[in-house]
């Protein structure tokens, strides 16, 4: 029974996926009509009589114990949920939850925290909600994930489970993805009941969206969390977003990929207060709108050959024409913030035709689908001659996104195991194909 917690966690996954609660999935509302339930639960608010600038990031201001739940059954597992304070993208102070899972073979030595890839505009959507028992059609991945989990837990680690997005659903904005997630950890070692504590080491582990957070935690550690970064020892992400901008032009016209195109335009908006509708066309403005609390499962495969000429005005064919639009997509360039003083695993798939999306615009190339190659060769080549020469990079030229993850879990596993082991760190630096250029994008000459 000392492995009741991971053994009791992976039954549940198992029956949740194949048995009763799943037809309840997808009797959700669609996207659009579930504005009405976000923010229901009022765990989710902060409400008391101090303002929240007078907290410190990292601050506890709730706590409540319930069921881990999978697809709305409730198992056995206990979970420790968080509110906390923490800063949004523009710097101001913001509140986020957080889920600790505590592994009865662990000691609170050491702990995961796992960045979700939920990729949802609608905060309903996101791993709190799922694990608390609410079913929604954006949180199936959330739910899905708890696969990836459960051997986590097996091996001894504890876990912690951030809305990495915030409470607004800013998708794709990565600086308050990595603050949500450094806060979540400095919450998760100051609430009482989690095991956790400043002694407690911590891995990042993240896929996709899961890896912008996973990476923009390591990135900004040094110098917004520097004691988190003390208790790091490594981040282990793939499917990397770096330049959002690269990757508006990579998707365009995609068969599946390229819902995210819109999608990562209203989480950034959103993010830095842009009014993005009064550049779109009536094409435009009916897409944001479908898809302004939609989520990815909302989104993939349903505008195939949609391009951004099809979403803006004549006059704004161009994104690089919107002036608040390169502002925003250089604030989120991963190119542009610090380099990570922590060993780093990066992986990256390179087979995007096998997902429909064929383009290869010049200066950008190839990717996953989704996410471009270049960029993350490039960005591994920025750490390496920036200083952190603990980095290992591995390219799947077989693999598209979908493909690439189950390949690349397993491998990000034994790396975070190596790491809390205290082997030495792999190093890739020195045989990284060259990659893209990061340098931010420039306003385009309007005549």
């Amino acid at each position: 029974m000392n492995r009741s917690t991971a053994g009791l966690l992976a039954v549940a996954v198992v029956t949740a996926l194949t048995v009763g609660a799943a037809p309840t999935a997808w009797a959700t509302p669609a996207a659009a009509e579930q504005t009405g339930s976000r923010a229901s639960d009022p765990f989710y608010r902060y409400d008391g009589s101090e303002p929240l600038s007078s907290y410190a990031p990292g601050d506890v201001l709730k706590k409540r114990t319930l069921d881990y739940h999978i697809l709305g059954i409730p198992t056995p597992v206990k979970a420790v949920q968080l509110l906390y304070r923490t800063t949004d993208a523009q710097g101001r102070p913001s509140a986020n939850v957080t889920t600790v899972v505590r592994s009865h073979l662990g000691d609170g030595s050491k702990a995961v925290s796992y960045q979700s890839f939920y990729d949802s505009l609608d905060p309903e959507d996101g791993p709190s909600r799922a694990i608390a028992g609410k079913v929604t059609l954006g949180g199936i991945i959330a739910n899905v994930e708890s696969i990836v989990m459960a051997p986590l837990l097996l091996k001894g680690y504890d876990l912690v489970i951030p809305d990495t997005e915030g409470q607004t659903a800013e998708f794709a904005a990565g600086p308050a993805y990595g603050t949500n997630t450094l806060d979540s950890i400095r919450a998760s070692t100051r609430a009482g009941g989690t095991g956790l504590h400043g002694g407690t080491r911590f891995g990042l582990l993240g896929y996709s969206g899961g890896a912008i957070a996973t990476n923009w935690a390591a990135a900004l550690a040094p110098a917004y969390a520097p004691e988190v970064n003390k208790q790091l020892v490594g981040f282990a992400e793939a499917g990397l977003l770096v330049a959002p901008a690269h990757n508006l032009k990579y998707v365009d016209g995609s068969l599946v990929w390229n819902g995210v195109m819109p999608m990562a335009v209203i989480g950034v908006s959103r993010a830095y207060g842009i009014d993005i509708k009064r550049y779109l066309s009536p094409k435009g403005v009916a897409v944001f709108d479908e898809l302004e609390h939609g989520s990815i499962v909302d989104a993939l495969g349903r505008y195939p050959a949609m391009t951004w000429k099809d979403l803006a005005k004549p006059e704004y064919k161009d994104p690089n024409s919107i002036p608040a639009f390169v502002d925003a997509v250089n604030k989120v360039n991963l190119g542009e913030a610090a380099t990570p003083t922590v060993p780093g695993f990066i992986g990256q798939g390179n087979a995007g035709v096998l997902e429909g999306t064929f383009n290869r615009p010049p200066g950008i190339g190839t990717g996953d689908g989704v996410m471009v190659a270049g960029d993350v060769r490039a960005l591994a080549n920025q750490y390496c001659a920036t200083g952190n020469k603990s980095v290992k990079y591995e390219q799947y030229d077989l693999l598209s996104h979908f493909g690439a993850m189950p390949y690349w879990t397993p491998r990000a596993m034994s790396w975070l195991d190596d790491r809390f082991a205290g082997k030495a760190a792999p190093t890739s630096c020195g045989r990284i194909p060259a990659g893209n250029s990061l340098a931010p994008e420039k306003p385009a000459v309007t005549n």
